[in-house]
């Protein structure tokens, strides 16, 4: 009887460890593990991906980007991009200023790009490439007239002003922008899969659709149908873009639908509407909601390009001492203020791009940590300084764990 009774507590025993193990694996299990990478969380919605910097893609500690960070800290920022991200953008080495500093053929300066590029490739990454047209970070000498034989120093400003001697005819600048886009895109070709063609040539106020730039200045308003015609020709397969910012405020995303629509008429080749998103800690769902919805409007694929939340509130930044590690975030177990809004500011924002996954494609967070972030004293991405995980990283998992199960 002890021999039956001890074999059945056996048996009993062997049956609730394949139990506990089929409940510990998952399999089965009506509550699945819950994703720990962003990739995975939202791989059932939209590809998720990260502006690299200089020293990522090259695998140093060079400076530049305005990163100063050890090669240790550059590994791990190197670890996080290929752990939580599946598509990257170029922070700063495919612009005009960076990829041509000196006119002609000759003055391509392809190294740093190329490191970009390849570091896509090796890991298997979706690449963007950020951007062919833009007023800013752009070379003196790209407005200024044939013959170059003083050539303009320094690069144009935010409207391209650092060059003011007699400029270039509308037929040498078109050849210029042809060159270039065909040079670079052509390079690239195959790799980088989406391109922002056009950036920020939208006017922030007034009645104009369009900024005023040496570009609209110089060739007219029709420059953007050009480099889009350009970079179609270059590669047909690349999806090309329109990019800009603060297209949360009517006012300008109205100029958007002006300006796509008559690219639309005209037959121009643009795949998808670039929105930044550079959004305050303040921007609501409903905000996001209707911006959303309204750019779905258009037809095209949306893409949330230079992704990050600016947590200043009533104009106080935080301190560089917020940037560097978790110890002073919370206190007690308790989660500080500044963090709790940061989650909840993230928490609509991806309650609404879920909402939208129909039109939203892509969602690329303009920066991997805090501390490599252009908004340089303040903490408006999902990792601090040391990669850890924020409370803020914690709020974009729960809202695609809580999509799943609806």
């Amino acid at each position: 009887m002890k021999a039956q009774h001890s074999l059945f507590s056996s048996c009993l025993g062997l049956f609730a460890l394949a139990v506990s193990l089929v409940a510990t694996s998952g399999y089965g299990s009506s509550t699945p593990a819950k994703p720990t990478t962003l990739k995975d969380a939202y791989k059932d919605h939209f590809m998720i991906g990260v502006a690299i910097n200089r020293p990522i893609a090259t695998g140093t500690d060079v400076k530049a980007d305005n990163v100063n960070r050890t090669l240790e800290q550059v590994k791990s920022d190197t670890a996080v991009v290929l752990k939580h991200f599946n598509q990257i953008v170029n922070e700063n080495d495919l612009k005009w200023v960076m990829i041509q500093p000196k006119p002609g053929k000759d003055g391509y300066d392809f190294p740093a790009a190329d490191a970009y590029v390849e570091f896509g490739v090796k890991n298997d990454l979706y690449i963007a490439g950020h951007t062919l047209l833009w007023h800013s970070q752009v070379p003196a000498w790209l407005f200024q007239a044939d013959p170059f034989e003083t050539p303009a120093q320094g690069q144009g400003g935010r409207r391209g002003g650092a060059y003011t001697g007699p400029r270039a005819t509308r037929e040498q600048l078109l050849e210029r922008m042809r060159e270039h886009i065909h040079t670079v895109v052509g390079r690239y070709k195959g790799k980088i899969k989406v391109w922002d063609v056009v950036n920020e040539a939208l006017a922030d106020g007034g009645s104009e659709v369009l900024r005023s730039t040496p570009w609209t200045q110089i060739i007219g308003p029709d420059f953007i149908a050009k480099a889009f015609e350009y970079a179609h020709e270059a590669d047909p397969d690349a999806i090309l873009r329109y990019n800009d910012y603060g297209l949360e405020n009517p006012g300008k995303r109205q100029k958007l639908f002006t300006l796509v629509k008559q690219l639309q008429e005209q037959k121009v080749p643009i795949h998808a509407i670039g929105t930044q998103t550079h959004i305050n800690i303040s921007t609501t769902f409903e905000t996001m909601d209707r911006t959303l919805t309204e750019l779905a409007s258009l037809g095209l694929p949306i893409h949330i390009t230079e992704l990050d939340v600016n947590a200043s509130v009533r104009g106080q930044r935080t301190t560089s001492a917020d940037i560097t590690g978790a110890a002073d975030r919370t206190e007690g177990g308790v989660v500080s203020e500044a963090d709790r809004r940061l989650a909840n500011a993230y928490t609509n924002l991806f309650r609404a791009l879920v909402k939208h996954k129909d039109s939203v494609k892509m969602v690329t967070f303009w920066g991997v940590n805090d501390a490599v972030s252009w908004l340089s004293r303040g903490t408006p991405l999902l990792f601090d300084g040391e990669n850890k995980p924020k409370p803020a990283f914690d709020a974009v998992i729960r809202v695609a764990a809580e999509a799943s199960q609806q």
